[in-house]
This record gives structure tokens, sequence and C-alpha cells, in this order.
């Protein structure tokens, strides 16, 4: 049966009449649906109105298999916390508890009403309500939905079935309200419309636009997350181009809107500006791709608009780009409070990327030292696609291909064959020179020019004489 019959119906539907029975298999084989479950239903049993509620209904509805679950409930924080033995409150001024199941955390939250809101995230008070009130004080329809996994019942006040089956991102009541309640929700629009691949409902997108100056409202982790959702989806594409479209990129990132009119040699780059560049390349990565690596897209020629010379002949350079690149990508990570980990794989694919238009003329050792880099899978597919959308030559791409075919079974970096306490026991004393001389005998390995102790050991007598 489909998505239309799925979702028609009034107050609320029974999902036994629509496959109803294949679907509640499905999550019920799910660890966390199962403590999800037992939660709701010791609510139930101390006399609770209880459902699920939210992005968990929303994908039911879907067909998609939820992340998590959160329950909404008429019972209180303290009969909460006093009906299961572990909880923490997280929020309990806003009703909300989290009870650990042996399986899962279960956020818990009491119906509520919002009060005002002053800092564009928060409420400053909640009045404690019922189901039909809670759902209309949450962001979108597709979001204000309820079920009972126990009567098999959607319970829907906002029309929220009506705009999963139009595919539609629409705000709960007044957009602007919304929007202004909670300044993430600007961000969130986008993501829904990216990950669902639903549209964003003209009066929703027009607030968007309009409040997107009021995005530095929200914590830098908040917008982080949401930037990474987006970025890590199939349709990153998409979601890139509604940024742009409604402000907010150039606002988070100005080093991105920077690139927009930055011209590049039409015979490196007949595909246009920097910008372009960039786009297309976010459009030729792969469905799956690491946060570094869709990071080291975004980030690999920011620095081109801040290095870009024209001489006298008219030719355009960007000397050093990667490296002001490398700078520059540096502290919007730090701005976006990324993790060191994440950067410590984004930097260096952006200062090296132009490396590897020399990997031709590169010396064996020099090769592998680059191919044995933890980043470098990340650091190739980024070579890819930079050269895919602009001039269109792999050669470098393909010898990189062929040499990890070469090398699939041996290790790129075997173990040294000779250490510091050769060159001691050779007379030789510690200093400076010791390391030069090791990556000496090292590199000849590399080279394939020894491969035995005894031609190591040969090698440094001749150059410790």
């Amino acid at each position: 049966m489909g998505m239309d019959s799925l979702l028609r119906g009034n107050k609320f539907f029974s999902l036994r009449s629509l496959g109803s029975l294949w679907l509640f298999s499905y999550l019920s084989s799910s660890m966390i649906f199962s403590s999800a479950f037992n939660v709701l239903q010791k609510l139930r049993d101390a006399g609770h109105k209880a459902y699920f509620a939210g992005g968990c209904v929303r994908d039911m509805l879907l067909s998609l298999e939820p992340h998590d679950y959160d329950i909404a409930t008429e019972a209180l924080p303290e009969q909460i916390e006093k009906l299961f033995s572990r909880t923490v409150a997280v929020g309990a001024q806003f009703g909300v508890i989290v009870v650990l199941e042996e399986q899962a955390e279960i956020q818990v939250a009491t119906f509520r009403h919002d009060g005002s809101y002053r800092d564009g995230r928060h409420p400053t008070n909640v009045t404690f309500t019922n189901a039909e009130e809670d759902a209309k004080r949450r962001d979108f329809t597709i979001n204000g939905l309820f079920y009972d996994p126990i009567s098999k019942e959607v319970f829907d006040y906002v029309k929220g079935r009506e705009d999963l089956s139009k595919k539609m991102i629409r705000a709960i009541g007044n957009p602007r309200e919304r929007f202004t309640e909670d300044k993430l929700r600007l961000l969130r629009a986008i993501r829904f419309a990216t990950t669902l691949g639903f549209e964003i409902d003209p009066a929703t997108w027009k607030a968007v636009c309009e409040l997107a100056p009021e995005i530095h409202a929200v914590s830098a982790e908040r917008i982080r997350d949401e930037l990474q959702k987006i970025l890590l989806s199939p349709h990153r594409l998409r979601g890139f181009d509604l940024l742009d479209q409604s402000g907010l990129l150039g606002i988070l990132l100005p080093e991105i809107e920077h690139l927009k009119g930055c011209e590049q040699p039409p015979e490196f780059h007949p595909e246009g500006d920097v910008f372009v560049h960039t786009r297309l390349m976010l459009e030729m990565l792969p469905e799956k791709v690491s946060l570094p690596l869709v990071l080291s897209v975004l980030f690999h020629d920011i620095g081109k608009p801040a290095t870009r010379t024209v001489d006298e002949n008219g030719r355009m350079r960007f000397y050093a780009h990667d490296q002001v690149g490398a700078r520059m990508a540096e502290k919007i990570l730090q701005r976006l409070r990324f993790s060191n980990e994440i950067s410590e794989a984004v930097l260096p694919a952006v200062r090296l990327h132009m490396s590897f238009k020399d990997v031709q003329k590169m010396r064996l050792s020099t090769l592998r030292r680059l191919m044995a880099r933890p980043t470098f899978e990340d650091e190739l597919e980024l070579h890819r696609v930079d050269c895919t959308s602009s001039h269109g030559m792999l050669d470098n791409y393909e010898l990189l291909q062929q040499k990890q075919e070469e090398f699939a079974n041996m290790p790129l970096i075997p173990p040294p064959l000779v250490t510091g306490q050769d060159l001691i026991a050779l007379g030789m004393k510690q200093g400076p020179q010791f390391g030069k001389v090791l990556q000496t005998v090292k590199d000849a390995q590399l080279e394939n020019t020894i491969s035995t102790r005894e031609e190591a050991l040969e090698l440094l007598r001749t150059i410790t004489v």
C-alpha cells in the first residue's frame, strides 16, 4: 500500500491495515526500540498517557529505521524519576528526563507548552499540558506526530501526515515565530530538506532567508553538528545549494562565499571560478564519504582569493594558496569546534593537495611515504574530484592506483633494517648526523636498492667511512 494511503486520516489512524505488522516487527528487532517500548509500557502501566514522539514517528512512517526513540508523556518529571530507578535530569525544568535502560538511554519529556524565548534557543519557562499543545510547540509538522505502539495509532494535530505525503518541510504555525524561538531550526529546515529529499514550504523558506543573519545566536557546536549532517548526506549538494541560497553559507562560512567571482586560468579550469569548481567537486563525491574528505573538498582552495595574482601577460597565479588555505581552514575548524582528530585529517589534505601533481617526478621513497599516510585514501579521492571537475587529466591518479596495486601485498614502509645502535657499533658518535644517515639508508630501502640487513650495514660502512 502506498504512502498516500498510509498518511490519510483525521486526528489519528490505525496502522493495522497498512502493513504495520511488518513495520512493527522490523522496529521490534531493534534493541533501542525494545528499551523504549519497555519504558513506554511502564509509564502506561502506571496510568500515564505516553507516546513515541517526533523524529522516530516521522521515520517510521517513511519506512526508515529511527536512530533513537523519544517518548512524550503526561507524567510529570518527578513522577518519571520515581517510576524508574536510573534517571538523569538533563532538563527537568523543561520536563525532560533521560531514563537509563540496560540497552539504551531513552529521553522522556512531559507534554508542555513553551513560554517566551529570550536567547534564541531555550524557553524561559514551560507549562505542562497535553499532547495537542505539545505538538503545536514543536518545529516542523513532520516532527509533530505521536505514535502509540500498543494500540498502533498515530496522533496528528498539525497536519504532519499531509506534509509527509507532499514531501514538504513546513513550520508549525507562524514560521517566523518558530525560528525566532529557536534559531537552530533555520539549519534544521535545510538539514531535513537535504536528508529527506523534501521541499521547503515557501513561507517557511522565506522566514529562513530573512532570519539567517540571526544564526549566530546558536552555539558553534550546534551549528557544527547540523552542518556535519548536511555534508555527510548523499544529497549534500542540495544542502550546499540551500545553505547558499538562504544566505546561511555566507554567514557561517564567509571563506566559501569569497570563492565566488575568483577567476581561474580557463586552460586548467574551464568550469569557471573557484566557487563553481568547489561545488562541482561536492557533486562528484561518492554518496558515502568521510567527514574529513568533504571538509577537505570545501576548504582545499579557500586560499586562492587571497593569493591570486595576474602578471603583465595576463597569467593568473595562486602562489602558496595551499599553505594559506590550510591556515584558514585551521581557523574555521577551531571556530566551529571540530575535534583535533578531524583537524589532523583535514589540514594536511588541504596543505598538501598540490603535491599530487608531482607524483610522476617523485622518487619512489617519497611516493611510498606519501601513500603510507593515514589520510592517503581521502587525499587521493580529493585529487580525483579536483582533476575531474576541472581539466579532467587523471594520469597522476591512475599512476597512484597502479602503485597501490604494486604494493598491495607488501608494506609501504617496511621495518628498518638498521638502527642507531648499529651506527654506535660502527664508531659513530651520537649527534645530528644520526638521523640523516638513517634517513639515507631508509631511502635506499624504500627505493628497493637494498633489501637485507647485510646490504644496509654495508651501505652504513660506506657512508660513515
